[in-house]
């Protein structure tokens, strides 16, 4: 594993001396112009690498399977999981729950870096009342299950789908930040904080704390932000800044330094992550299906060391949460360490029972009468970043730094004199650049539509929210005479308080995104990019000959 996930921001070293290692410079295979020379106009190219997984994940290789297929009943009468053929792409997933301690890491960050702001800090507070019953003493949970170093390792619960949206962007730009502070490409953090003898805390020229988007756009570099192992500028444009004898740059997506951002699976994902079939694959052929992350019928491990054990953790009947004292048969009476139990054949913990954990769908009991075969997916609302300069190209930031963002107003790219036409009409009517002025136009909305291009076939102006497309029921009925609306978000797995039917990853329930539950809790994801494959060894392959290089002499 190590082996295939060679740390790129390791291998990629700068564009300067990393070619000059090698016997032949490389060239391009289409117009012979050699990379990584400043006097051939400094194109870069970097050695291809599969990129790692971030901190905390692991490789899920994707491939098809039957959603909905392991479930064999529906106690509910929903009949909201039909069966289907899917494929799931390759994606990294959290080895566990997110766990409280985790959790106050990001409470952390914010106090330290928002003293005054108490809405942000309150806003990101799980919350804790969540426990409280009118019949159940929980009272102590409600003090103590988030914060008190027992239940550090227990998985963060009363949290919403849209406090789990912050603390995703949140992991995403201090997970990068840390790559560049520790590989030289920003101050690092002894640096930073004035760790060495005699060091001061430089001086920044941007306030703003570190946000990935913005610094991949060049907004976030200069004085106390630069590193002293920048990457160096091949652009025959670029200057030397004063302080290096050599121009040099930001990291850049190109390079492939920095991660995926972090984010909730899709159900789709979760479902196969959690069903783990890699375990029963042989040749393309899965020897045997399951109902449960593990094999068998059952619930308890038929392993002669730990026979008889319950192998996840959730509630075996009604008024048994834990067991018998002195035998306890799945070891927890409410939730449980993020690690306890087995992991599945991906190497997952906890994807049957312990908590529910939300995924990034928007519900709808019709889900998937219409949908993609390839990586399915309800909840898509089009944004783009707004622009607080078109002809610099600079992104609008909000107080905290991050890019703004506005409902899409186009389904393509649109032609240059129609964006700019576009953005002048805006600004004539005061409306912020790309996009119209307050929220999304939603599925259920009479709103008139954003300015821009019109759908081809409806001739009706673009929706950027389409968390509605394809439902087979009229449209004005959601939110009114029903319970589902666009708010509705989708979360599995079973709980440490529910039945075992729920343990089955077909299963699938819904809840408000502001709503927070004991029972409810999540883990992260990444998109894996470049080649799917995560465990070439020990299969066949085709060989493959290398582009001849031109010689422009000959």
């Amino acid at each position: 594993m190590k082996v295939l996930f060679t740390n790129t921001a390791v291998v990629l070293l700068c564009a300067a001396t990393l070619m000059s290692s090698c016997s032949k410079p490389q060239k391009s295979a289409k117009t012979g112009i050699t990379y990584n020379d400043k006097k051939t106009g400094g194109y870069e190219k970097f050695r291809k690498t599969h990129p790692s997984p971030g901190p905390g994940l692991i490789p899920i290789e994707g491939g098809t399977f039957v959603m909905g297929g392991s479930a064999d009943q529906d106690v509910t009468y929903d009949y909201n999981n039909v069966r289907r053929r899917v494929t799931v792409g390759s994606f990294y997933m959290d080895e566990t729950e997110v766990a409280n301690q985790d959790w106050l890491d990001y409470l952390h960050w914010i106090n330290v870096t928002y003293p005054q702001d108490h809405e942000l800090y309150y806003n990101a507070v799980p919350d804790t009342l969540v426990w409280r019953k009118p019949l159940s003493y929980n009272e102590p949970y409600v003090d103590n299950y988030l914060r008190h170093p027992a239940f550090q390792d227990y998985p963060v619960v009363g949290v919403s789908w849209d406090q789990v949206q912050d603390y995703c962007v949140w992991r995403t730009d201090r997970t990068n930040e840390n790559i560049l502070r520790e590989t030289g490409r920003m101050v690092s953090w002894n640096d930073l904080n004035g760790s060495k003898k005699g060091a001061a805390q430089p001086a920044s020229t941007s306030k703003d704390p570190f946000n990935t988007d913005i610094y991949l756009n060049g907004q976030y570099k200069g004085q106390g932000i630069d590193g002293k192992k920048m990457i160096p500028d091949l652009s025959p444009n670029a200057k030397p800044d004063g302080k290096s004898k050599n121009p040099v740059r930001p990291a850049r997506m190109e390079d492939g330094i920095l991660k995926q951002a972090y984010r909730l699976p899709s159900e789709a994902e979760w479902e196969y992550a959690a069903l783990s079939l890699i375990g029963n694959t042989q040749f393309e052929n899965i020897d045997a299906g399951k109902i449960y992350p593990w094999n068998g019928l059952g619930v308890r491990s038929a392993k002669r060391a730990t026979r008889g054990l319950i192998l996840a953790n959730f509630k075996r009947g009604a008024g048994d949460n834990a067991g018998v004292g002195g035998y306890l048969n799945d070891k927890a009476d409410i939730t449980a360490p993020v690690r306890a139990y087995q992991p599945n054949d991906f190497g997952l913990y906890n994807m049957a029972g312990n908590v529910n954990e939300w995924v990034q769908d928007t519900y709808r009991q019709g889900s998937f009468e219409d949908f993609e075969d390839f990586n399915p997916f309800r909840g898509n609302e089009f944004n783009n970043k707004r622009l607080a300069d078109a002809t610099k190209g600079t992104y609008a930031k909000d107080k905290y730094g991050r890019p703004i963002k506005d409902p899409a107003a186009s389904s393509k790219k649109m032609k240059y004199a129609d964006a700019m036409a576009l953005q002048q009409a805006q600004a004539a009517a005061g409306q912020p650049n790309t996009a119209t002025a307050g929220a999304a136009v939603g599925a259920n909305s009479t709103a008139p539509g954003i300015p821009g291009q019109k759908d081809p076939i409806t001739g009706k102006p673009y929706n950027p929210d389409l968390r509605g497309y394809g439902d087979s029921v009229n449209m004005a009925l959601y939110g009114t005479t029903t319970l589902v609306n666009n708010h509705s978000k989708v979360y599995k797995g079973g709980s440490w308080n529910d039945l075992a039917f729920w343990l089955n990853p077909a299963t699938r329930r819904f809840m408000d995104e502001t709503d927070a539950s004991a029972e409810v809790g999540f883990r992260c994801a990444m998109t894996l990019v470049g080649s799917p494959e995560i465990h070439p060894e020990g299969k066949p392959h085709y060989s493959v000959k290398k582009a001849k290089d031109f010689n422009p002499k000959q």
